[in-house]
């Protein structure tokens, strides 16, 4: 009899071990924070707000070097942003801006398609889709007043954010990009314009990390005078802000701007220095 009972309770215990293996195998356990905040320096990262998130971003371009003491180095120009974002679901985001440079109203949906993940649910990458639309209200140089219609002065802007956390200090994400504006000169530019673009994060203590974005464009015009544009960061958090100083070769703040009508590099001083804060406010209790 005791020998039955300690054979009972042995097949017992090999029985619960193998449910606590199957359980723990069938746990998925997520990438969390790929990137710290919403962008890269310009562009967007895969990060979504959080449901009843909203985030005010307040992003400020300096003017180029180029123009030295005569314009203090850049400190006597400038051009920005201002920003809401508001997470509707944890994967949802919606936001509206308004940029000094061109007047520009733009505003965007991004949807976080799947999340990278290991265990009873493996994906390698995180996936963000991001739609956005533009409005800007000046009149184009090229074009008569007259001609010169509201649907003309919009500009649309779709993307793919495809990211891995390789490690918990190193991120990397490809943007495959298509912009597509409704009115161009046809000698400086498409309406629509494709681009590659690739950037990362490196964290090097708990609050203070670097990132770096690059766009290609893939099929452009006057190659001369546009250039691809490029930009590294240093992301500072302090509690719920976080404060971004950023080094870059454009001035412009949206992806239609940045990518079809980057002029600067980083020859010649025509770069900028500027920086994003951000500031959060939970809204609704999770």
């Amino acid at each position: 009899m005791a020998a039955l009972i300690c054979s009972t309770v042995a097949f017992c215990q090999d029985d619960l071990l193998k449910e606590l293996e199957q359980s723990e195998k069938s746990e998925t356990d997520y990438a969390f924070q790929t990137f710290k905040g919403t962008r890269l320096v310009n562009g967007h990262s895969v990060e979504t707000k959080p449901r009843g998130t909203l985030e005010f971003i307040f992003a400020h371009r300096f003017g180029p070097l180029a123009g030295k003491m005569y314009e203090l180095f850049g400190l006597d120009d400038a051009q920005v942003r201002l920003g809401l974002d508001y997470g509707i679901t944890d994967n949802l985001s919606v936001s509206i801006g308004r940029n000094s440079f061109d007047k520009t109203m733009d505003g965007y949906v991004k949807y976080k398609l799947i999340r990278q993940s290991k265990g009873g649910r493996s994906f390698p990458v995180t996936v963000t889709a991001l739609l956005g639309m533009g409005n800007t209200p000046l009149y184009h140089p090229d074009l008569e007043p007259d001609n010169f219609e509201y649907i003309d002065r919009l500009s649309y802007v779709s993307q793919l954010l495809i990211a891995r956390k390789f490690t918990p200090n190193f991120s990397f994400q490809i943007m495959p990009t298509l912009v597509h504006r409704n009115a161009v000169d046809l000698d400086e530019g498409k309406n629509d314009q494709a681009a590659i673009g690739v950037g990362g994060r490196i964290k090097l203590t708990k609050s203070v990390a670097l990132t770096s974005e690059y766009y290609y464009r893939i099929n452009p015009v006057n190659y001369d005078r546009i250039k691809n544009p490029i930009g590294f960061g240093i992301d500072i958090e302090t509690g719920g802000h976080v404060f971004q100083l950023v080094m870059t070769t454009t001035r412009e703040l949206t992806e239609r701007a940045f990518i079809t009508e980057t002029e600067g590099e980083f020859k010649d001083w025509n770069f900028q220095f500027g920086f994003n804060v951000t500031r959060t406010f939970q809204l609704k209790h999770k």
